[in-house]
This record gives structure tokens, C-alpha cells and sequence, in this order.
């Protein structure tokens, strides 16, 4: 285990960074693991357990943490994600606490002084019940998921027949003037892997980037094989035969490659979580609806904050508690996933329990 730096002091603002020397500065929050939909890369159709709501952190808990990471390490982006989170109910309640923090001046976040990024992964299926408040409350971006345009796909793919309602809510994302609308596409080989094409037209029709996500080897029913995953490479190729395209400069700690079409009609993004894996520039923690906090969507260790929020300490003696496991935590922060290398371990949690 390396040793993280990174400690507070009465001098402001320090960068966590890992024992790879990558600075910490994205916060993945899961606010629920419960879901609308039943992905088959992601739950199974049946059986889950949800969790208790008297273990999933609540809004203050939640926020604190946010602040904790964002006044004492600089962290300046925060992703909620889920589950679905906006089955989360007064979601928008959430959204303003967080909006309200505000990156320390004295850090060395490009955003220093700012608000954070705040960002939202969302299945797009309510989104149009509540898309507006979110937006009032403060929140920057969207991502929204769509694996295919066809309804029966569609159906099979997430085991709900919700495309109607996905598309309208996709159309409300940009109609509320969010900075971001982007679409999430994850592609398997046999599946949807014909509709690259014409998800890329979607997005350029709709005037948003679409990014397209290798298959990862998180799905329920542990079906995932390398052979079902469609390569960045390939997606890209297939994309530029119709649409001729340019590399965007390098991607930095985020997670999807860009191009630009030569046309004039947008980007288009691929995450190739498999065959060109970011690991090397990855600046993001996570932390889970039940209060577990995670070096990588792939660990297989977990670190418990929700004990350590319900302990009773005192003002600082929290902070200084809650901090002192984020910091053991990032300290075993590992180069990599190992994807298709022998000694890979699956978590025991599917992406829907980790959140996206």
C-alpha cells in the first residue's frame, strides 16, 4: 500500500494524490442503487436487493462529504449517478447543496474560486418530471444513456419499454440550456454494434456528443467476454467511412477520446474502458449509495464512510475522521484495472450497486 499525499493543515487547501502521483479531482456520488430500468450489462431481470433506506446516506451526509473533499483536497467535479438518480426522491434538494460549493481559491484546480462542475448520469426515463428543477437547482451537465434507437432493441437491451420517454426527455435536457447534454451508448458486439451509425446521426441531428462505451465486464449475469466488446478503433472507423473525422487534443484525466466532424456537425466521443484504458490519468474516487467509498470502479476493496458519518463526533473531529479514510483509501489507489489480464478480479458489486 503507497502512502497518499495529501494531509489538511491550517495553510488551506491540499491535492490528494495517489501513490501514482495522480491528483484526485473528480467525486463520483452514487445517491441510490435502485434503478427504472434492468440493463442486461448492468442488473439482472429479477432479485435484486435494494438497499435499506436506513443505509443509504442521506442529502446532508452526502453533502458533507462533497465539501470535505472539495474545501480540504480541491476536488472540483462531482458526477451524481446511481441506480437511476432521479428515482431518488427531491433529488433537486441535493443538487442545490452541492451547487453552492465553491472550489478554495488558494487550490491548484484550474476551477480555483469557481463553483464545481456539477454533472448528472441519468437513464433519461424521468427526466422530463423533474429536468427544469435540476436545472434551477444548479445543475452544469447531463449525460444521458441511449444504447439504441429501436424500440424493440431497446426493450430487449433494458427490459422496459421506455424509448418514448427517453427521447423526450433527451429533447427537454437541451430544451432546459444545460452547458452539456451528452449521450452514453454503450456497444456490444451482436446486440447493437449495427447502430453506431446511426447513433452518430442522432447526435448530430440533435446537436450533441455521442460517446460510445466498450462493453465492461460489470454486467449482472457475468456474461461479459472480450469477444463481445467492440474496439474504439472499430467504432471510429466505422463512424469516419460515412463522416470523415479529426482527433480532438488529448483527453487529459477525462474518460472518452474525441473527434470532430469535418463537416462542421459536432464530436463525437469513444470511453474504450477496455482496450485503451485511461487508468494512467484517472482522477476520480467514488462513493456509494450505502456510504462505501471506492478507488475505481473495478476495486475490490471498499472503505466505510457511513460508520464514520454516524459516529457522533464533533465538528472537526469528524472532518479530520471522514478525511483520514479518504486519505488510507486513496493511498491503495492502483495503477489499473488489469482488464483482460490474468490476474483481473470482477467486483462483487454489479455497476448498478457501484453507480456509473
Amino acid at each position: 500500500m503507497g502512502e497518499v499525499r495529501g494531509t489538511h493543515d491550517d495553510a488551506g487547501v491540499r491535492d490528494l494524490v495517489d501513490p501514482f502521483g495522480r491528483t484526485i479531482r473528480d467525486l463520483r456520488i452514487s445517491v441510490t442503487d435502485r434503478c427504472n430500468f434492468r440493463c442486461t450489462y448492468c442488473m439482472p431481470a429479477e432479485g435484486m436487493q435494494w438497499l435499506p433506506k436506513s443505509e443509504v446516506l442521506s442529502f446532508e451526509e452526502l453533502e458533507h462529504v462533497a465539501r470535505l473533499c472539495v474545501q480540504r483536497y480541491g476536488v472540483d467535479g462531482i458526477r451524481l449517478t446511481g441506480g437511476e438518480p432521479t428515482v431518488r426522491a427531491h433529488l433537486p434538494v441535493l443538487v442545490a447543496k452541492l451547487a453552492a460549493l465553491t472550489v478554495p481559491a488558494d487550490s491548484a484546480s484550474p476551477l480555483a474560486g469557481r463553483p464545481i462542475d456539477l454533472a448528472l448520469t441519468t437513464n433519461g426515463a424521468t427526466l422530463t418530471n423533474c429536468v427544469d428543477e435540476l436545472k434551477a437547482a444548479g445543475l452544469g451537465r447531463v449525460n444521458i444513456s441511449l444504447d439504441t434507437l429501436d424500440r424493440t432493441k431497446f426493450e430487449a437491451m433494458t427490459r422496459r419499454d421506455e424509448l418514448v420517454r427517453v427521447l423526450e426527455g433527451i429533447d427537454a435536457a437541451i430544451a432546459a440550456g444545460f452547458s452539456s447534454v451528452k449521450i452514453n451508448a454503450v456497444v456490444e458486439r451482436g446486440v447493437n454494434d449495427d447502430e453506431i451509425l446511426d447513433l452518430a446521426n442522432f447526435g448530430r441531428a440533435k446537436g450533441v456528443e455521442v460517446r460510445f462505451i466498450e462493453f465492461m465486464p460489470l454486467d449482472a449475469e457475468g456474461h461479459w467476454v472480450n469477444d463481445k466488446v467492440v474496439s474504439q478503433d472499430e467504432i471510429v472507423e466505422r463512424i469516419a467511412a460515412v463522416h470523415p473525422l479529426e482527433s480532438v487534443p488529448a483527453r487529459g484525466a477525462a474518460p472518452a477520446d474525441r473527434w470532430r466532424y469535418l463537416d462542421g456537425a459536432g464530436t463525437v466521443g469513444v470511453i474504450p474502458s477496455v482496450t485503451k484504458p485511461f487508468c494512467g490519468d484517472c482522477d476520480r474516487v467514488r462513493v456509494t449509495a450505502d456510504g462505501q467509498f471506492r478507488t475505481c470502479l473495478f476495486a475490490t476493496t471498499e472503505f466505510d464512510l457511513r460508520s464514520v458519518l454516524r459516529s457522533g463526533l464533533p465538528g472537526r473531529e469528524l472532518d479530520d475522521a471522514v478525511a483520514e479514510v479518504i486519505e488510507r483509501a486513496v493511498g491503495t489507489k492502483w495503477a489499473g484495472h488489469q482488464i483482460n489480464q490474468v490476474n483481473f478480479v470482477r467486483p462483487k458489486r454489479t455497476m448498478s450497486q457501484i453507480g456509473g
